[in-house]
């Protein structure tokens, strides 16, 4: 029955009418390139649809099975029936090709599918390998019909990336990722061609008919692999692999499945599900051995749990993270878990391997890195604890790789093993082991221990993690972070060296041509701990995220506000000024995420501790002054929290008296009312933000009203005045009653009351007219009294202002006014001049004197007096200035300008009153002050005797009273104020800090409405302040010269900078710079001239050119050549040693490293791949740098070099420490920089390599000390030859055999940072040499003086050729008087070549006998003695001059040669005949 239904299926197929030529072609070209069939036979056996295809499979499916209806042999029917199988695997091949063509229609694809099928159906059946059914390439194309006959769109749709994940393309590289190469994109644009290409339009029915035959042809290979075998086939094994991983995510699951062991593939539902399934059957020693098959189906899987797509390379791409991908990877990590569950210790090394895999491929971005990271905890908690503890110690390895991606995920991996439970070590566990197991070792080792790493990423990922760590619920988490906070003393838990270093073996090595390399390990790690030693304790744990907290990377800065917010919200610690004051002061850092998480952060501590008073004045002193924020995000979230935190929770004292907020409300505006007062003007800026926003309702107010008369009424009472002004609802009876009755009472704070007048002022203008006069007398009666304190006088004055203004009956009438204004202050005026009449005038007025009392008088006149000008006369003029004048018992010199005098003040000589105290005094300058607001006669005869007070005055009060004054006058009258700038900015070098900062604030508000321009030397003195002694006022300098000054003229710095050199150095020989008329007092108060100021200076230049751009650095580099050291060169500067002291700055600014273009100072720890645009930048701004370097700076500081080295300059070892960090700059270039100019290479490089020996001998003699016995001999040092005047002979040494003379390519020249050395031991070198010029200086006086120099040249030759080391004796040629002859010709330390054979006829050497330690001919009684020296010039022959440094450029050379080459080519002449 089989039989004959097989013949029957067999009929439709037409296998007789198969062209058997074309069947062998087909099989002879091993299915790749074949003809293709006959359209005429695919037609008919197509006709039918799928039918011939099903009847088919329905006929052979029995003999594959085995039934006992189907035990004839189905190879003997194939040959009894003269039919070839061979012809049916070719008409299968065909259906399959045609299906897997890219513009294959829907039915193409099912037909090709079902072919596929048919094909391993044969497969099955026993007899199939005997009949040579099988061949790899049909086998391998059925099994790829699985994902070729899937329609395109559908891996397009896999291939998409959202939006949200890559918004840019410079997000799309993230940090220590490559760039793509050439190759990847040719291949993407490929892709994208053949994509284009594709026009197929397949509808639902046909996708669902595709899917269904796909679905049926993976339920043929599953039944086909319990039975045929591929260990033999390593090929087919792989590709069944590949194709199996990736049906896991061909459809999304709705329903989860559980993997079993035996599963009946007809009860499947999905994809995904089956194919899981083949490869767990592949895992079968059927196939090959289970190590083989688990690394590559890992090695496929690894994309799935990665989310990634891989492209056959080593590149991976991002996947979009969909619930489709999500759920893949949830799918492939449960499938792993499963087959350790069934495999067990069999698996552990291969899955070991994977989880190392993902801790190196796994994405540099967040979300993946998260996602990785628990499916690797996932399937770490698969491991026994021995396994477990070892991969662990890997991963602690791991967390130490140079790599900054590597360090950063393994902060998530530790993490997500918080979230397990800690496990119990087992009794078979080494105690070395044990310690991997524990949450203490990943959280104050592997988190902690990251904080302070080098790379800003992982030290931002560290600190969150530590706050998660610290947020966490588990006990044993919770555990470490209390022994690692409140233990003294914290032993770690780990050692130094792990002995598990293993990197990352490669499972790939079978399958891949790429396998993983070992990771290497970092010894850049902050961390020394070690089992024996004691880690961190509580303060050195806060000391460090204080430091954090003041990263130079605001994301760092941010989670340290994280970790300070979470440590003291849960109380591990008690608050203490420190630490709570780094949340206040970050409020006001320049990030704007720092400061949100700053006010976020302080608002939540203080919620947490309501009661905690320092916690409530640091929340008020970080969030208040915020409201006034340039950036409005900051401004919105500090309202938000004043709102939530002092306006929504007041209300009625008769309710919810016992609410906490309330309370906590009540204690902050108390603090505002009495502690914390300077907060005022903020918090008025803040009520008048939020009164626009309507938040003072009037039950808000009414609730207000209601605590007036509690304990809390000075708060109420400052909380009107600062919300009536936009508030006109109040109880003004109850307004009135109170003030009634606090202008009798005497104790009454002064706060309170002006607080009510204050209020009094802002709603006159709803109070009748009647109320307005009554209160009008009674407050200027209170004020006659003189009861009230001090600080009361301006808001009563004010008030009375206000009710005047009120009382008229037109609001726009300004005579009425006026008259209103001098009928009620006229009275006041009145009455305070006849008080200090009687106290001035009077001959026994001052014993009357009652200090406070005349203060009092002094300021309301001075108020008064500003609203009724016409009723000040001259005598009141007077009497204030005598006051002012009446300390002086002598007649003091008037205040001058920096330039000429200024004309006395003759009042002050005309009438003196008696002496007062420096309190009135100080108060009178105010109040004369004030008057002169009002009357600029006054101002201009008064402003003279204000700048002598600020300048002379020996009270601080008044020298602080005159700068107010003085600022006031600069803006009311700034023609007038401004010739005494200069004198004001005087004062920033006052000897009390208080004036200093006060003449800061005032000069940054007149320069900041621009009332003041930067003249003269005002720039510089301003500058100055940022290295004042006090750090406070220098920190405050810094703001007020970044944040205020330089974003109002941002070439500031850029254009004072040359000047800055010559001013703060006090030269003023340049014809330009620096010739400002200045006073001798004015220069040495600013002067930071000298060695010991020269920290001070290089401070100031590093500030300022830390904000300069790239484009100010580079034309700084150039003025700083054109405008200093070319002056010395060109010899419009004298080289002496004031100029060397101001070339010594210009080098050190020069070699400093903020003047180096930001393009080349890319710090390797950031691990940042700059972008295509930044590195052609880079590239760019290098070419740039560089040809200047070679055009200008090498050939002036060559020349200085030279004439430095006659002149004997200290600052000679400046310009080489410059020369040596721009050849460090140049390492790579130094051929290209030089090859206009060999010689000048070889030079160059000759001096910096002796220098560097030098410097290391010296370094070298600082640990070793020779004994004292041969005596004290002065080292041959650059600093000895750079002493001024030639004091010390100069002993130089010269290459020897090992050290090349020549130009021997360019040297490491590293930094330097030798401290100069003023005496030292002679080393051994140097004595021998010295012993033998005393011996060569004996046979000399023996033979004679002819013989003098020969011999000592024959004695130093001999030395120079038997010595290990030759030295050359460079020094003056010093006379016996003393003095000193320039050196003639080429310096030693420039051979052109070599220097082997030294002769001292040049004038380049002499050797004095008190050099020679021991030698007889020394005396110490003979320093008036004629000395025997050689000399081999004579004093009366000037030296020739130095020989010109040869700079020429290449093109002017190349055109000489050429001249020189058609030279030679001329016809020479012929001679006369």
């Amino acid at each position: 029955m089989a039989a004959k239904r097989l013949r029957s299926a067999l009929g439709e197929w037409r296998l007789q009418d198969a062209d058997g030529v074309w069947v062998d072609a087909v099989w002879d070209m091993d299915f790749t390139d074949t003809e293709p069939l006959d359209p005429r036979i695919a037609e008919e056996i197509t006709g039918n649809g799928l039918n011939t295809f099903i009847c088919l499979y329905q006929a052979l499916e029995p003999f594959a099975a085995g039934d006992q209806e189907s035990r004839e042999n189905v190879w003997t029917l194939f040959a009894e029936n003269s039919l070839s199988h061979q012809a049916l695997v070719a008409l299968l091949h065909h259906f399959v090709h045609m299906g897997q063509q890219k513009r294959a229609s829907a039915q193409q694809r099912v037909f090709g599918l079902h072919s596929a099928g048919l094909y391993l159906l044969l497969l099955e059946i026993p007899g199939s390998i005997a009949n040579q059914l099988f061949h790899q390439v049909m086998f391998d194309k059925c099994l790829y019909t699985l994902t070729k006959c899937l329609p395109r769109e559908l891996r397009k749709r896999k291939k998409a990336h959202p939006q949200s994940s890559q918004p840019s393309a410079r997000r799309t590289r993230k940090k220590g990722k490559s760039c793509r190469n050439d190759n990847s994109r040719i291949e993407e644009t490929l892709e994208e061609e053949e994509e284009d290409g594709e026009d197929v339009y397949l509808s639902k029915e046909d996708l669902l008919q595709v899917r269904n035959a796909a679905f049926l042809l993976l339920k043929n290979f599953l039944r086909l692999l319990p039975k045929f075998s591929l260990k033999e086939k390593p090929q087919c094994m792989q590709n069944c692999l590949q194709v199996f991983v990736e049906m896991t995510s061909f459809e999304p699951v709705l329903h989860e499945f559980k993997f079993s062991t035996a599963i009946d593939v007809n009860k499947a539902k999905y994809i995904p599900e089956l194919a899981y399934y083949g490869l767990y059957l592949l895992c079968s020693s059927l196939h090959g051995t289970e190590d083989k098959t688990l690394r590559g189906m890992f090695q496929r899987l690894l994309s799935v749990v990665l989310m990634v797509q891989s492209s056959g390379g080593s590149r991976c791409e991002a996947l979009p993270i969909t619930a489709a991908v999500t759920s893949a990877r949830d799918q492939a990590v449960k499938f792993i878990s499963f087959l350790v569950d069934e495999l067990k210790e069999a698996i552990y090394p291969v899955l070991r391997i994977l989880l190392q895999h993902i801790c190196a491929k796994v994405p540099d971005k967040a979300e993946y890195r998260s996602s990785a990271a628990q499916a690797l905890v996932t399937l770490l908690d698969k491991f026994p604890c021995a396994e477990f503890a070892d991969f662990i110690a890997w991963l602690y390895k791991f967390s130490l790789s140079l790599q900054v991606s590597y360090r950063v995920f393994a902060l998530d991996v530790a993490l997500a093993l918080l979230e397990l439970p800690e496990r119990s070590p087992d009794t078979s566990l080494p105690q070395d082991r044990q310690k991997f197991l524990k949450h203490k070792f990943l959280v104050q080792v592997m988190v902690f221990g990251r904080c302070s790493d080098i790379a800003p990423v992982v030290r931002s990922k560290a600190l969150s993690s530590f706050v998660h760590c610290l947020e966490m619920k588990a006990a044993a988490a919770s555990e470490s972070i209390q022994d690692l906070l409140q233990s003294s003393s914290v032993h770690t838990v780990l050692e130094a060296n792990t002995n598990s270093a293993e990197g990352i073996e490669s499972f790939f090595s079978t399958v891949s041509n790429q396998p993983l390399k070992t990771l290497p390990t970092s010894q850049s790690a902050q961390l020394t701990d070690s089992s024996g030693t004691a880690g961190p304790d509580g303060e050195e744990v806060m000391a460090m995220l204080r430091v954090r907290a003041g990263d130079e990377k605001s994301s760092v800065r941010k989670s340290a506000l994280q970790v300070f917010e979470s440590i003291l919200k849960q109380g591990l610690l008690a608050c203490r000024e420190e630490d709570v004051g780094v949340l206040r002061d970050r409020c006001r850092d320049p990030a704007v995420s720092v400061q949100k998480q700053a006010l976020h952060s302080i608002t939540e501590l203080l919620l947490s501790q309501q009661s905690n008073v320092l916690v409530q004045k640091a929340w008020l002193n970080g969030v208040v002054p915020v409201v006034m924020d340039a950036e409005s995000s900051v401004q919105e979230k500090a309202l938000d929290c004043l709102d939530q935190l002092l306006l929504q929770h007041i209300k009625c004292y008769n309710k919810s008296r016992s609410d906490g907020r309330q309370k906590l409300a009540w204690d902050l505006l108390s603090l505002l009312s009495s502690e914390c007062q300077e907060l005022s003007r903020y918090l008025s800026k803040a009520f008048l933000m939020l009164s626009k926003q309507n938040k003072f309702t009037s039950t808000f107010v009414r609730n207000v009203m209601s605590h007036v008369e509690t304990e809390h009424s000075s708060a109420a009472w400052m909380l009107l005045a600062k919300v009536a002004r936009s508030s006109p609802k109040l109880d003004y009876s109850k307004i009135i009653e109170s003030w009634d009755s606090v202008s009798r009472q005497q104790d009454t704070s002064s706060g309170t009351v002006g607080h009510i007048l204050c209020v009094i002022g802002h709603v006159a203008k709803h109070l009748p007219k009647s109320t307005c006069d009554r209160l009008k007398e009674n407050i200027r009666s209170w004020l006659k009294e003189f009861q009230c304190p001090l600080e009361v006088i301006s808001p009563a004055v004010e008030a009375l202002q206000r009710l005047c203004q009120a009382s008229i009956a037109a609001p726009k009438n300004t005579q009425e006014l006026l008259n209103q204004q001098n009928q009620v202050f006229g009275v006041l005026v009145s009455t305070c001049e006849n008080y200090i009449s009687n106290i001035v005038l009077k001959e026994h007025g001052a014993e009357q004197l009652q200090e406070d009392l005349l203060v009092r008088h002094l300021f309301l006149l001075g108020e008064a007096a500003q609203m009724c000008p016409g009723k000040v006369d001259r005598n009141i003029f007077l009497l204030v200035q005598s006051i002012l004048a009446s300390a002086g018992s002598k007649d003091q010199p008037s205040a001058s300008t920096d330039s000429e005098e200024m004309p006395s003040f003759q009042l002050l000589s005309q009438f003196r009153a008696p002496a007062m105290p420096t309190v009135v005094r100080a108060h009178a300058l105010i109040t004369l002050g004030k008057l002169c607001l009002q009357h600029e006669e006054l101002a201009r005869r008064c402003i003279a005797a204000v700048v002598r007070e600020m300048e002379e005055s020996p009270a601080v009060p008044l020298r602080n009273n005159a700068v107010i004054v003085l600022r006031d006058l600069c803006v009311r009258y700034t023609a007038l104020g401004e010739p005494y700038v200069p004198n004001l900015s005087l004062c920033l070098r006052d000897p009390h800090p208080f004036i200093r900062r006060q003449t800061l604030v005032m000069l940054t508000n007149l320069l900041q409405e621009e009332y003041v321009k930067w003249k003269g030397c005002l720039f510089f003195r301003f500058v100055s302040v940022l290295v004042d002694p006090e750090p406070d006022i220098a920190r405050f300098a810094e703001y007020c010269v970044v944040h205020v000054l330089l974003k109002r003229n941002p070439a500031m710095f850029s254009q004072h900078f040359i000047e800055c050199i010559f001013y703060f150095n006090s030269y003023e020989k340049h014809h330009t710079y620096n010739r400002f008329p200045q006073s001798l007092r004015a220069k040495q108060l600013f002067s930071l001239k000298g060695k010991d100021n020269k920290e001070k200076r290089m401070r100031i230049y590093t500030f300022l050119l830390d904000h300069f751009t790239n484009q100010q650095k580079f034309n700084i580099t150039t003025r700083i050549s054109h405008n200093i050291l070319a002056c010395f060169v060109d010899e419009i500067l004298p080289l002496d040693l004031e100029g060397s002291e101001l070339l010594s700055d210009a080098f050190a600014v020069l070699s400093c490293k903020e003047i180096k273009l930001s393009g080349m100072r890319s710090k390797p720890e950031d691990d940042i791949q700059p972008d295509e645009n930044e590195m052609s930048m880079k590239n760019l701004i290098s070419q740039v740098q560089k040809k200047y370097f070679i055009e200008h700076i090498i050939p002036i500081m060559s020349s200085l070099k030279s004439m430095m080295e006659q002149k004997r300059l200290p600052a000679l070892k400046d310009l080489m420490n410059c020369l040596r960090e721009m050849m460090q700059d140049y390492r790579n270039e130094i051929k290209d920089v030089f090859a206009a100019d060999k010689q000048l290479a070889a030079e160059l490089e000759y001096d910096m390599r002796k220098y560097e020996e030098q410097l290391a001998r010296e370094k070298e003699s600082e640990q070793e000390q020779l004994p004292a016995a041969h005596g004290e001999v002065q080292s041959p040092s650059l600093e000895r030859a750079a002493t001024p005047g030639g004091q010390n002979d100069n002993v130089q040494s010269t290459p020897g055999p090992n050290t090349p003379s020549g130009p021997s390519g360019p040297s490491n020249f590293d930094a330097l940072k030798q401290p100069v050395v003023p005496r030292r031991a002679a080393s051994l070198t140097t004595l021998a040499i010295l012993n033998s010029a005393k011996k060569a200086l004996e046979d000399m006086s023996k033979q004679g003086s002819k013989s003098m120099g020969g011999t000592l040249s024959a004695s130093c030759e001999a030395q120079g050729t038997a010595g290990s080391q030759q030295v050359s004796l460079q020094s003056l040629n010093r006379q016996s008087s003393g003095e000193n002859v320039a050196v003639a010709g080429r310096a030693v330390s420039t051979p052109e070549q070599t220097i082997n054979d030294l002769t001292f006829g040049a004038g380049v050497s002499c050797i004095g006998s008190r050099h020679a330690p021991g030698s007889a001919l020394v005396e110490k009684d003979a320093e008036d003695k004629p000395r025997d020296i050689i000399c081999l010039t004579l004093p009366e022959i000037l030296p020739p001059p130095p020989r010109e440094w040869n700079v020429e450029s290449p093109a002017r050379r190349s055109s000489q040669r050429l001249s020189q080459r058609r030279a030679r080519h001329k016809t020479p002449l012929k001679p006369d005949k």
